[in-house]
């Protein structure tokens, strides 16, 4: 009887404790984020180059329709995984090779980069809006580094009028993670339609899209983007998107890390506001 009765009694226990043993097992505190690429960054490694080394492929405009070509500037690696895509859109009257050194330089942080040229030197921004997203499907369904890229994750940039073709493909493709606007132009100034968070990078100095008429109307329109940013570099010309200032660089880099890769270790140098010296002016919707 008693053999009986210490058989049922461990079975008992078994079946209390089990439970509890389950229980009391450690839990995951925070998944990785699986779209971090490249170290933890300091103050002075968003102000230069990142750590991937890069390759580019050039892309003949007699291969694509609706937009006229580029480079492809991408990490070299193929052991990283997947990588967020961005294309970067000139200015009127200039083409993609006047963007070579920011394009290198956002795409040694992690991304695929598409500097592209526009069907014409003289496209308005709304054009190149519109050739901003063929690039961008472009880049995702049919170029040589298509299996590089993150088609859930892509962005617009561009400059001038570009920058201003930026704000109209935000405007087209909410789906987009992240928009940047350098030095942006257009003649329409309200942009609360936009639902892609949205950073807009003005120049202190520029004579071409003043800030007044262009860069601060534009951010302060952008009321229905998630989060929105607007930097302003001090003593900078209209240019700068062409000559790579290592303040626009860190903006565009932070913002594309944080809303691109949604890596939260880029959120410190966003929120609180940035000061420097480097900067004139800079607003934001703080969201971290």
């Amino acid at each position: 009887m008693f053999r009986h009765l210490g058989v049922r009694l461990a079975a008992l226990l078994a079946a209390v404790t089990l439970p509890f043993v389950g229980v009391s097992a450690p839990a995951a505190v925070g998944a990785e984020n699986p779209y971090e690429r490249g170290p933890a960054p300091t103050a002075s490694s968003v102000l230069g180059n990142g750590s991937f080394a890069v390759s580019t492929t050039s892309v003949s405009s007699l291969l694509v329709t609706g937009f006229g070509g580029g480079t492809i500037y991408y990490p070299t690696t193929t052991s990283a995984g997947t990588f967020g895509g961005v294309v970067l859109a000139p200015g009127f009257t200039a083409t993609s090779s006047a963007y070579a050194t920011l394009a290198r330089r956002v795409a040694s942080h992690g991304f695929v980069v598409f500097a592209i040229d526009t069907t014409t030197t003289l496209d308005q921004p709304d054009s190149r809006g519109r050739q901003i997203l063929a690039a961008l499907d472009y880049l995702t369904e049919r170029s040589s580094v298509r299996t590089r890229v993150d088609s859930s994750r892509l962005a617009a940039s561009g400059h001038s009028m570009g920058g201003g073709g930026t704000l109209a493909a935000a405007n087209l493709r909410p789906s987009l993670k992240a928009a940047v606007a350098l030095q942006p132009w257009h003649t329409t100034k309200s942009w609360s339609g936009v639902r892609v968070p949205t950073m807009i990078i003005g120049a202190q100095n520029d004579t071409v899209a003043s800030t007044l008429a262009h860069s601060i109307p534009f951010y302060n329109s952008l009321t229905g983007a998630p989060e929105r940013a607007y930097g302003e570099l001090a003593g900078a010309s209209h240019f700068a998107g062409n000559t790579n200032p290592d303040w626009q660089g860190r903006l565009m880099v932070t913002w594309l890390k944080r809303y691109v890769d949604q890596d939260t270790r880029y959120s410190q140098f966003l929120c609180p506001a940035p000061t420097s010296i480097a900067l004139s002016d800079y607003r934001n919707s703080c969201p971290d």
